[in-house]
C-alpha cells in the first residue's frame, strides 16, 4: 500500500502543477504578445515483477512482463508560439508583426532579448523603449517636433516634422527569428533570451525569410484560447480527485489490514 501512496502523490502534485500552469495562462489572457505554456508529462521508472522468458512450473514461456509503474512527474513545459490576434490600437509607436519573428530590445546589462510585445513608447531622451523602459533595436531617435511617424511594412521609420510636408528616414527596424523557438527561456515582462535549444539570433529585415512585416498601429494580442483552458482545467481538476480517490482507497485497505488482527 506504500506504493499506492506515492504513486498517488506524484498524480497529485503532477495535476496541481498542471493547475498551476493553466492558472498562469488564464492570468496572461489580456497581456500583449502573451505565448500559452503547455506541460509535458511523463511515467516514472517500472517495477518489473517478473520478465519475459521465466519458465512457470506448467512449461509455459510468458510473453509479457509484469511491471507495476511508479506514477508521473512534469518534465517539461512547452511554450506556444502560435500567432495571437492582431488588433488596431490607433497608436503610432504600437508595432505588430506578421509572421514569426520578434523584436529585438536591449536589456539593462546590454544584452539582447527578444519580445512579440509590441507596445512600444517614447520616452524622455525620444528612444522607442517597451513599456518596461528597454529599448528598441537598433536605436530609434523620435525628435521633440516630430508630428507624425510613419513605420513601413519592411521596418523603415520616416517623420514628418512639423512645419514640413517631406519625410525624414530615421532608421531601420530589424526583427529575430530563431530555428526553435519553442527553445526560448522566458525571464517575464514579455522578454525571452535565447538558449542552446532556440539556437542563435538571426537578424533579418521585416518581410525576409518568412521574419514578419511589421504593422503600424496595430497590436498582438494573447494566444490564450479560454474556452480551452477551460476544458483543460476541468481534466486537470477531475484527475486531481482520482488520484485522491486512489489515496483513500488505499487507506481503506489499510485500515481493513489493520482490523484483521482485531
Amino acid at each position: 500500500m506504500d506504493k499506492t501512496l506515492r504513486t498517488a502523490s506524484t498524480g497529485l502534485s503532477a495535476q496541481q502543477k498542471y493547475i498551476e500552469i493553466i492558472s498562469n495562462n488564464l492570468a496572461n489572457v489580456n497581456t500583449y504578445g502573451f505565448k500559452k505554456v503547455r506541460p509535458e508529462f511523463q511515467d516514472l521508472l517500472y517495477e518489473t515483477m517478473k520478465t519475459v522468458g521465466n519458465v512457470q512450473r506448467s512449461g509455459i514461456v510468458p510473453v509479457q512482463e509484469v511491471q507495476i509503474g511508479s506514477g508521473t512527474e512534469l518534465v517539461a513545459t512547452t511554450r506556444q508560439f502560435t500567432p495571437g490576434d492582431i488588433t488596431a490600437t490607433n497608436n503610432q509607436f504600437d508595432m505588430a508583426i506578421n509572421g514569426e519573428g520578434f523584436f529585438i530590445i536591449r536589456r539593462p546589462d546590454n544584452s539582447f532579448g527578444f519580445t512579440r510585445d509590441g507596445s512600444f513608447v517614447r520616452d524622455r531622451n525620444g528612444q522607442m523603449v517597451t513599456s518596461q523602459g528597454f529599448i528598441l533595436e537598433p536605436g530609434i531617435m523620435i525628435p521633440d517636433n516630430a508630428q507624425q511617424v510613419n513605420i513601413s511594412r519592411d521596418g523603415v521609420v520616416n517623420v514628418i516634422i512639423q512645419g514640413s510636408v517631406d519625410e525624414q528616414t530615421l532608421g531601420q527596424i530589424q526583427l529575430a527569428r530563431f530555428v526553435n523557438p519553442a527553445g526560448l527561456r522566458s525571464l517575464g515582462e514579455n522578454v525571452f533570451v535565447e538558449t542552446v535549444a532556440s539556437g542563435p539570433a538571426m537578424f533579418e529585415q521585416p518581410g525576409i525569410n518568412n521574419t514578419g512585416e511589421i504593422i503600424q498601429s496595430y497590436i498582438e494580442s494573447s494566444n490564450v484560447d479560454l474556452v480551452q483552458e477551460m476544458v483543460n482545467m476541468i481534466v486537470a481538476q477531475r484527475a486531481y480527485e482520482i488520484n485522491s480517490k486512489s489515496v483513500q482507497t488505499a487507506d481503506a485497505i489499510l485500515g481493513t489490514a489493520v482490523q484483521l488482527k482485531r
